[in-house]
């Protein structure tokens, strides 16, 4: 009787680590398995260096999607994001690629424009900012200091 009391025990413990991994595995990879109320709208970016689906899409800090494809579009990265339903973009927003945290992890910053008119779902918005290439940027720095001299 102890053993299988011992039995039944170790196999309720060895179910719930495995749910807590599939749990974790989800919400740490992004991954949707339910449509939770979102749609869906692109921006062209002349570069998209370092951004990944999955990245997250954030509106003044507060996380409003994610980014859900990356494409290339004639000489252009076409990125797809999937946006909360309860955020309505207007015309003239803004994505930029930012840079978050020490590790440089890159994600879409949204800017809400002033327009009363709104992007529909699967939609476009025009306006975006490249990200800054950082290498670029050290490197203009080291030669042109080296030119100088």
């Amino acid at each position: 009787m102890y053993r299988k009391n011992m039995e039944f025990g170790v196999g309720i413990f060895v179910l719930a680590g495995i749910l807590a991994l599939a749990y974790l595995s989800i919400n740490l990879g992004g991954l949707d398995i339910f449509d939770d109320g979102t749609y869906e709208v692109s921006a062209n970016f002349t570069s998209a260096t370092g951004l990944r689906s999955g990245a997250s899409v954030e509106m003044a800090g507060v996380r409003v999607g994610r980014v859900s494809g990356i494409s290339l579009d004639g000489e252009d990265a076409r990125i797809t994001l999937r946006i909360n339903e309860s955020i309505k973009l207007s015309r003239d927003s803004i994505a930029s690629i930012r840079t978050k945290g020490v590790l440089g992890d890159k994600y879409v910053s949204l800017s809400q424009g002033g327009s009363e008119r709104i992007i529909s779902p699967g939609g476009r918005i025009r306006e975006t900012e490249p990200p800054v290439d950082i290498e670029k940027l050290i490197g203009d720095f080291i030669f042109g200091n080296v030119k100088k001299k």
